[in-house]
């Protein structure tokens, strides 16, 4: 059985008055088995590297260490902080998500009062210049920081690490993974030499691949590891239903008709998936909020705080809530999705039972998830199978409205300008241009006045030419060609008479009165003689070079070629 406190007080360490009072103030009075191992070795001022269960008190544990150091060691250069407008702090702790970095703060604000000695949090999501002008004018001499933001303010020489005394990586097998170790790196770089500070190490998994970056960056070579046998609480009682992935809604409301917990955490993989469960949970009459990493840190702090004072009984969140958060009487956690990273399992249900509570923790895994099951069990020990009977299933819940499910994933698309295309009703529609010149004069005469420009490239045909002529909107800009173009198929009509005989029949012609002339631009068919022209007013003569050939048998042809040929010949000699 698991001992939550053990018969040693914290006045019987090695501990300064001041910091004993913040310790009574925070309601502390028997140490934890970690903090009994653990206090008696920091005290002196070694590194070490601590492996314990989550809930069982590593946060205090480092920071009685780091307040017993800093009031027991006076300032290296006291002159050089605050005064010149740049931050010396004398310790540094690096948390891996916002809301860790936020409750150590809260939690040592508590602890460090009596002490005198200021905590700065600096994360990202927040007011900018506020943290700055804390950083530049105001007395900070611990800094509680995520990479991130902290390395920012480095770049910029607003704050300095020549003068960190204690170095503490909280989550360390976070802290130490791909996403976060050239950050780390780049951070340890900056901070004294290990000789020159004591480096503290805390998290409920270490594993070796930890312990070597532990060893080549903080000069740790053992971890002290309290229950090594037994990585999660044996207050936990843990339970893995099979199921398939269409029914996992279905059983989760279930069990939660089922179970009826108190407070209650949900965790899923993606944040599309809480989204998802955020609608249908609250369309079933549940007080529940989503936590994800895309929400707002404002509106992340005030899902937290309201999930705190109980005004919301369930949480759907991601990976974001499950390191190192600490809520009180969560009686329920749930895997609606198993974590690809084992050790993301073990902090998921170390949520529930802190501090000597108890708690359920069960997960559903589908055919996706069981690829990841035998890993978890490996690390965190075989995990009761409970098979789901026809009752454990609700299929009569309401589903979201296709309104509210899609209001977070369907967001209006804007135009150039910014607003929504749906918000756009005033504006003229236009139409696809076809091929014909019906429908290119259409979709001009649908367009604004103000779209409507004129072609500048080719020059405009006089007004009675193209009146004679019975041009169509669509041949009206183009140029006549030099040479005429040969019909395709000779069997076809002759346009002109087509013309004529819809002009005749429904006066449909914008010149009824006037005959139509055939096209300047379309040949006549050769093997039907010429009509002949009708009396109508002599347009303006056009140049001789833009006045096409009329079509003529292949023999006169000829006989004027050579004509044309012989009179060059002859104007040359």
């Amino acid at each position: 059985m698991q001992q939550v406190f053990s018969d040693t007080r914290f006045t019987q360490l090695d501990i300064p008055a001041e910091v004993l009072k913040g310790i009574a103030a925070a309601g502390y009075e028997f140490c934890t088995p970690v903090q009994k191992e653990v206090l008696p070795q920091t005290l002196k001022g070694d590194n070490i590297a601590a492996q314990s269960q989550t809930g069982t008190g590593k946060t205090a544990t480092f920071l009685i260490t780091l307040l017993t150091r800093l009031v027991r060691t006076p300032a290296r250069n006291e002159s050089s902080r605050a005064q010149t407008g740049t931050s010396r702090p004398r310790a540094l702790i690096l948390a891996p998500t916002r809301e860790l970095a936020i409750q150590i703060g809260e939690e040592a604000a508590t602890l460090a009062q009596p002490c005198g000695l200021n905590f700065q949090a600096i994360y990202g999501g927040v007011d900018y210049e506020k943290q700055r002008l804390a950083l530049q004018y105001e007395q900070v001499d611990v800094v509680v920081a995520t990479p991130g933001r902290l390395i920012d303010y480095m770049k910029q020489k607003v704050i300095f690490l020549d003068d960190i005394e204690v170095l503490v990586i909280d989550e360390a097998d976070r802290m130490f993974d791909m996403g976060f170790i050239p950050d780390v790196r780049w951070l340890l770089k900056r901070c004294p030499a290990t000789d020159k500070r004591q480096s503290l190490l805390f998290s409920a998994t270490l594993s070796e691949k930890v312990m070597e970056l532990a060893y080549e960056h903080l000069d740790i070579s053992t971890a002290t590891s309290i229950n090594p046998d037994q990585i999660t609480v044996d207050k936990i009682k843990q339970s893995l239903y099979h199921v398939g992935k269409h029914e996992k809604m279905s059983l989760l409301f279930g069990l939660l008709q089922r179970e009826q917990p108190e407070r209650s955490l949900i965790f899923t993989n993606t944040k599309r998936m809480a989204e998802i469960l955020e609608e249908y949970l609250k369309a079933n009459g549940f007080a529940a909020a989503c936590l994800t990493g895309d929400v707002p840190q404002k509106k992340r702090q005030a899902t937290l705080e309201r999930f705190k004072n109980q005004k919301l009984n369930i949480l759907i969140a991601t990976d974001v809530a499950s390191r190192g958060l600490h809520i009180e009487a969560v009686t329920h956690v749930f895997n609606y999705d198993l974590p690809q990273d084992a050790e993301d399992y073990v902090h998921r249900i170390g949520r529930t039972a802190r501090i000597g509570a108890t708690g359920i923790a069960i997960a559903l895994a589908g055919e996706e998830d069981a690829f990841y099951l035998e890993a978890i069990e490996k690390l965190a020990g075989k995990i009761p199978v409970i098979w789901a009977e026809d009752e454990d299933f609700v299929k009569d819940f309401k589903r979201p409205s296709p309104r509210s499910a899609g209001s977070r994933a369907r967001t209006p698309v804007r135009g150039k300008t910014g607003e929504s295309r749906s918000s756009r009703t005033t504006a003229p529609t236009r139409k696809k241009p076809s091929r014909s010149g019906s429908a290119k004069s259409e979709s001009c005469e649908s367009r604004p006045a103000a779209d409507v420009r004129p072609d500048k490239s080719r020059p405009a045909a006089p007004a009675a030419a193209s009146a004679g002529k019975n041009e169509t909107p669509s041949s009206a800009g183009k140029r006549p060609r030099r040479r005429p173009q040969r019909q395709r198929n000779p069997d076809k009509s002759n346009d002109s008479s087509h013309n004529n005989s819809l002009g005749d029949s429904k006066g449909s012609h914008p010149h009824p009165a006037t005959p139509p002339r055939v096209p300047a631009d379309k040949p006549k068919n050769r093997h039907r003689p010429p009509a002949p022209p009708a009396e109508t007013p002599a347009p303006e003569k056009q140049p001789l070079k833009k006045q096409p050939q009329e079509m003529q048998p292949e023999k006169e042809r000829k006989g004027i070629l050579k004509k044309i040929v012989s009179f060059f010949q002859s104007g040359k000699k």
